[in-house]
């Protein structure tokens, strides 16, 4: 069994998914695959959402141009004869999704609950018209394969029971199964989302959960490259790179592979490898247990815009036991991701990089826990600086090669 997964960039255009079906068509041997929204079609749902909430009439038209977009390709793919029964199981989507926003529209509310199941329509849509137009494939509901707590946005899959009712869905299988990526339940079986990029993650569950012989992953580029090719033009695929390479790459912005995806095909030891629909024939890249025997000890560069950094420094925090417990985990419960953290050898301050939207929830969260240092001793002070970028150089061989810091800095 292998598992392969098609990202939107694949699937933009009829043409596009015509040549999906060419790449499926010349597999051997038993295979699953996992469905993204097409194109920028998250996106898409996702403005119409917001312009529904703020009660903007343009959410109609949104839906209306959507419509017409999808109407371009299924009209592309299915002869006259095969169309009207496409077109009737589009129409109850729709309905549904329609009066979803007729509802975000009136009450001018777009809770986290709410915003996923609108999005959930993309990968729904796209896997119902790739499963009718594909031959001798079954269309699984992956809500009821993949269940996660109730953190609408980004759920906590529960892998345990997840695990179970894919083994289960595949036991007697027979036909190649068509799943939408990102998509999932938690215990109500109200519908979450995986995160942005989660159908990467979807077909790692799926497959470290059958066993599956390897992950691919089906982009738009020749796999994970030494740099982004629209930044740097002389940027190369890479053959080879370890689990621990790829997701430092992906982490820190190589926008390949969703970084939670690594994690459970690395549990089962299961390879990964990223290769280009455009260009089958392209070797790709594999990411393993090994770095490879590649000449270059640096992988990759990449890099991540538009990032503010947080720093905390002062008197107070040189030597005092539990400051970064007391920083962190008050930064943990209003759910902050933390791009990057640094701290003084002096202990005098903790940097930490984060997106700019939970800027102003991090310093007050901050100005809530050391509230006697900064107010009334005085010990600690708060600082913000804002547009920057980070950089990262990775590779496993790094750390063997003297002078490689001295370099980059150069």
């Amino acid at each position: 069994m292998r598992v392969l997964k098609f990202g939107g960039s694949t699937l933009i255009s009829a043409e596009s998914i015509k040549n999906v079906k060419s790449i499926i068509e010349s597999q051997n041997g038993k295979i699953a695959i996992i469905i993204s929204a097409f194109d920028d079609t998250t996106d898409t749902l996702l403005h119409t959402a917001e312009l529904a909430s703020s009660q903007n009439e343009d959410y109609i038209s949104q839906i209306n141009n959507f419509k017409i977009y999808l109407s371009k390709i299924t009209g592309e793919l299915f002869s006259k004869s095969e169309i009207e029964p496409v077109n009737n199981k589009l129409k109850e989507l729709f309905e549904e999704l329609e009066n979803i926003l007729e509802g975000v529209f009136l009450l001018k509310l777009l809770p986290d609950k709410t915003k996923d199941k609108i999005v959930s329509f993309g990968e729904e849509i796209a896997s119902l018209i790739i499963h009718e137009y594909f031959e001798d494939t079954i269309l699984l509901d992956a809500k009821r394969l993949i269940k996660t707590d109730s953190s609408f946005g980004k759920a906590n899959v529960d892998f345990n029971l997840t695990n179970r009712l894919i083994q289960e869905a595949f036991s007697d299988l027979d036909k190649t199964a068509i799943i939408p990526g990102f998509l999932a339940s938690d215990e109500e079986n109200e519908t979450t989302t995986l995160g942005r990029g989660g159908s990467d993650y979807t077909a790692s569950i799926v497959a470290a959960a059958l066993d599956a012989e390897l992950l691919e992953i089906w982009t738009n580029v020749d796999g994970f490259m030494t740099a982004d090719p629209k930044i740097v033009e002389k940027a190369y695929p890479v053959k080879n790179l370890s689990y621990a390479e790829a997701l430092e790459l992906s982490h820190f912005g190589a926008k390949v592979l969703y970084t939670p995806t690594i994690q459970p095909v690395y549990k089962k030891g299961i390879n990964i490898l990223v290769k280009n629909a455009y260009n089958p024939e392209a070797e790709g890249t594999i990411i393993s247990e090994s770095p490879g025997n590649e000449e270059h000890n640096i992988k990759g560069v990449s890099s991540i815009d538009n990032i503010d950094l947080i720093t905390i420094q002062g008197p107070g925090m040189a030597g005092v036991k539990g400051i970064s417990g007391r920083l962190f985990s008050k930064l943990a419960v209003q759910n902050i991701n933390i791009i990057l953290i640094t701290q003084a050898s002096s202990e005098y301050s903790i940097s930490f990089a984060i997106a700019p939207f939970d800027t102003e929830k991090a310093v007050k969260a901050i100005e809530e826990e050391f509230i006697s240092e900064i107010a009334f001793k005085k010990e600690i002070k708060v600082n913000v600086e804002k547009d920057l970028s980070i950089v990262a150089i990775v590779g496993e061989k790094m750390r063997h090669t003297p002078g490689i810091s001295a370099n980059l800095f150069q």
